[in-house]
């Protein structure tokens, strides 16, 4: 959390991404950073040091952003309008009527890097639409305008007056609520922390719940019992540093020459990274990694209530950055001289208890969602499941009639084939040729005959059935049957045709 917060605060070197650098740079190049021989600094003319790298903002465009600045840092008339133009009217849009002056060489390449932010955009955009939909989830069309809100997205092709107005506005205003986004955060991590201890003492008993109470209290009381903590920025905590981490006396403070020594970069600013260095004495007086009592997430954020304090006393055109006239007028000013005491994190916390209240109702809510997706999780799971098992069960089936149609072919032996006749009975099949009955087939559904056909079948049925007349004993003498030899019957057939 710590490292995460302080990476935040280092956007602060290039106030708005860079625009404030520009007028920097300009001092930079002739400033001679204190102990430093200038003979040395002669033999560097034909390398001359580099201007400090910007650090990334952890806006969304910060790229599209930092190569505008580099574009347009390049074109003489707009660098010379920024260093003579005021940081308010720069907010206010002033210096964005100077592009219709730039070369045209810088205004082709502003049009390219238009055209490649806005393809960036509708690429990304067009990604989470198709992720958001698929998933049944309502788009935000008016969040992902947001988006677009740092460029004029309705002509993609060039970049106009327009572009540059809305590329200063929108980084104004998202790295000024980067402190109230961190305040929130913080919010957020203290109040989870006194939710965890009371959720722990639910857990214990009453005498472990009573030894516990009595430990947090000490672990508070430990935590107040340090020495007194100066005004940030005040005189007084100025020389303890002039003193402490310089080594110089008390009585021989010089602001001037302070500012100096803290320009650790030599760019005739105090930046925010800067001027939280200076603190550091201070939160040691209260802060110790090694101590149970002491915590370093709030480590940083006592750093970063003191730095934003001294900004709003000492930044006077509210550019995020301390020039040195800026930080000579303070000294001169009563609260410099006589502050008023420094109340610390332990004497201001940081929620409300209603906000605690509603924070915990939240979080309950918030379970309770959970739980219920859990639910419905496991329902799904059920269901699927119950379908893989019945895909598993088809399968086997299906692999099964395979094997026995295999089997079936590798016998070559026909299968019989498979007839079925709603309200009547399967037809017989005749092993010999596997032909139907005559009779059957007539009555097969579909089977047509001819006149002559059906005149042959009525004469082949009384034909059959006169000779089954003779074939009939008497009426009245049954005759019974006899088998008799093959010779026999030889002879007796014989005889009847003699006769």
């Amino acid at each position: 959390m710590g490292d995460r917060v302080h990476i935040k605060m280092c956007w602060s070197r290039a106030f708005l991404a860079g625009w404030v650098l520009l007028l920097v740079l300009l001092q930079y190049l002739q400033a001679v950073p204190i102990g430093i021989d200038k003979t040395k600094v002669k033999e560097t003319e034909e390398k001359p040091e580099e201007p400090p790298a910007s650090v990334d903002t952890g806006l969304h465009y910060d790229r599209y952003l930092r190569e505008v600045i580099d574009f347009l840092e390049k074109d003489q008339h707009f660098r010379e309008k920024l260093h003579n133009t005021d940081m308010e009217d720069i907010k206010q849009g002033k210096l964005a009527q100077e592009l219709d002056f730039v070369s045209h060489h810088v205004r082709t390449k502003l049009d390219e890097l238009k055209r490649q932010e806005v393809n960036r955009l509708r690429t990304l955009i067009k990604a989470k639409q198709d992720l958001e939909g698929g998933n049944d989830i309502a788009v935000d069309h008016q969040a992902l305008l947001k988006q677009f809100e740092h460029l004029n997205h309705r002509n993609p092709h060039t970049f106009e007056v327009e572009d540059l107005d809305r590329l200063i506005k929108s980084a104004t205003n998202d790295l000024e609520n980067f402190d109230k986004e961190r305040h929130e955060e913080f919010k957020r991590y203290e109040m989870m922390k006194e939710h965890d201890r009371r959720e722990h003492l639910k857990t214990l008993d009453e005498e472990q719940r009573k030894k516990e109470e009595e430990h947090y209290e000490e672990m508070r009381k430990k935590h107040a019992d340090h020495p007194k903590v100066n005004h940030p920025g005040s005189q007084n905590q100025l020389k303890e540093v002039w003193e402490e981490a310089d080594g110089l006396d008390p009585e021989d403070f010089d602001p001037k020459t302070f500012f100096n020594l803290h320009d650790t970069n030599g760019d005739g600013f105090f930046d925010e990274q800067e001027l939280e260095a200076l603190f550091t004495k201070e939160l040691e007086k209260m802060y110790d990694p090694t101590n149970e009592e002491d915590d370093m997430v709030e480590m940083e954020e006592e750093r970063l209530r003191m730095r934003e304090h001294v900004m709003n006393e000492v930044d006077s055109n509210k550019d995020r950055l301390v020039s040195l006239d800026e930080f000579l007028v303070a000294t001169k000013k009563k609260e410099f001289l006589e502050p008023d005491s420094w109340e610390t994190l332990e004497q201001n916390q940081a929620y409300t208890d209603e906000e605690m209240r509603e924070f915990e109702e939240h979080l309950v809510q918030q379970e309770h969602d959970l739980n219920q997706r859990a639910v419905d999780l496991q329902k799904q799971r059920e269901e699927l499941e119950r379908q893989q098992e019945q895909l598993n069960a088809q399968k086997i089936e299906l692999q099964q009639a395979v094997e026995h149609m295999e089997r079936l072919k590798s016998e070559k032996v026909d299968p019989p084939p498979e007839v079925h006749i709603e309200g009547d009975a399967v037809p017989e099949v005749h092993a010999a040729d596997n032909q139907l009955h005559p009779d059957q087939e007539a009555h097969l559904p579909g089977h047509h005959e001819t006149p002559e056909h059906h005149q042959d079948t009525q004469q082949e049925h009384q034909e059959q059935h006169n000779q089954g007349n003779q074939d009939l004993p008497q009426q009245g003498h049954p005759q019974a049957h006899h088998e008799e030899p093959p010779n026999q019957q030889e002879v007796a057939q014989g005889q009847h045709n003699l006769s």
